[in-house]
């Protein structure tokens, strides 16, 4: 493997000429520097971007700890950091914490001991004091999803106008006997769902119909497919459902062809999170779209933001809250 040496060799210039010339540290004369680039190009010459970063105190490299990158929103959300991360030349390590706070803190503490310049996370709540450390360490933190410290810059979206739209929507569509089938209630976007959905049946006149979790999901597609079971027990009439997730929504879905009860005729069927998946299904699901996408660039950027500042500057930490919008499918 060719080394720095060997390039300053060929090129007939000294090391340290190699290295301004390859880091734009200073000035190379254009003649000088064209043959350094042949010389590594000759050599196939790669640098050890490590060994850089060590010396620099950048690694370029951001940590994002999500509960899960399967058939959910957070699939686009990180693709959306992926690629924003790779224009400010950082590339990204993924963690999957299924909503385990023990797994969250073991991911957590790789990140802040190993090659992590900064992380964004969608917390479970539970390793609070642990982020703080972190962030208090000098290694920036941004939450995305789910706002779990209001002294940490957040990208979300406003879960309590999704629902009470959904219901609103729901309602102008005719439905009387609205259920939700909802998530773990300690998770604020779960939490804010619910307080929309109630606020907008309490509105309306209509009797809550709610299934919920007791603890973070296992299976989101068996959530919600017994989630329909529970929510017909608590009330017959049910004619709408609205689901956490487009997971949730699939199972619902799953459940009522198995019952014969016809959508939309019967039972109309939303997800208040939306995912590109909704559209693909046999029978395209209506649902409340976030913007997924722009919510993951959005947080690369206050993330680099806080990195790039100098260090004697204590950075003032952002709220982006984003809005969905409804993409009205055949479910409804």
């Amino acid at each position: 493997m060719a080394t720095l040496k060997d390039v300053a060799k060929l090129a007939c210039v000294d090391v340290s000429t190699a290295s301004r010339a390859l880091n734009n540290t200073s000035y190379v004369h254009p003649e000088t520097k064209a043959r350094i680039y042949a010389a590594v190009k000759q050599l196939s010459y790669h640098p050890n971007l490590l060994a850089k970063g060590l010396r620099q105190g950048k690694r370029h490299t951001i940590g994002v700890v999500v509960p899960s990158i399967s058939m959910s929103v957070f699939s686009e959300i990180t693709q959306g950091i992926e690629l924003e991360a790779r224009k400010f030349g950082y590339e990204t390590l993924i963690c999957c914490t299924k909503d385990d706070p023990n797994v969250e803190k073991e991911c957590l503490n790789r990140l802040r001991n190993g090659f992590g310049d900064g992380i964004i996370i969608a917390s479970t709540g539970e390793n609070a004091r642990l982020i703080r450390d972190i962030r208090d360490s000098g290694i920036s933190v941004v939450q995305v999803v789910r706002r779990q410290d209001k002294t940490m810059s957040s990208v979300v979206t406003d879960y309590h106008e999704i629902a009470y739209n959904g219901v609103k929507y729901l309602v102008s569509k005719g439905c009387r006997h609205i259920g939700l089938i909802n998530g773990f209630s300690k998770l604020i976007p779960y939490r804010d769902r619910y307080r929309g959905y109630y606020d907008a049946i309490s509105e309306s006149g209509f009797t809550e119909n709610v299934v919920g979790l007791s603890g973070p999901s296992r299976n989101y597609f068996n959530e919600g497919y017994e989630g329909v079971y529970q929510l017909l027990k608590q009330d017959p009439k049910l004619d709408g459902i609205m689901a956490a997730v487009d997971m949730h929504g699939i199972g619902a879905l799953r459940a009522l062809k198995k019952e014969g009860l016809n959508f939309p005729e019967q039972i109309k069927v939303m997800s208040l999170t939306g995912h590109c998946i909704g559209d693909m299904l046999e029978t395209s699901m209506t649902s409340m779209e976030m913007p997924a996408f722009e919510m993951g660039s959005k947080a690369v950027q206050l993330l680099i933001g806080e990195m790039e500042t100098e260090q004697e500057i204590v950075p003032a930490y952002q709220h982006i809250m984003f809005h969905a919008s409804l993409a009205e499918r055949e479910t409804t």
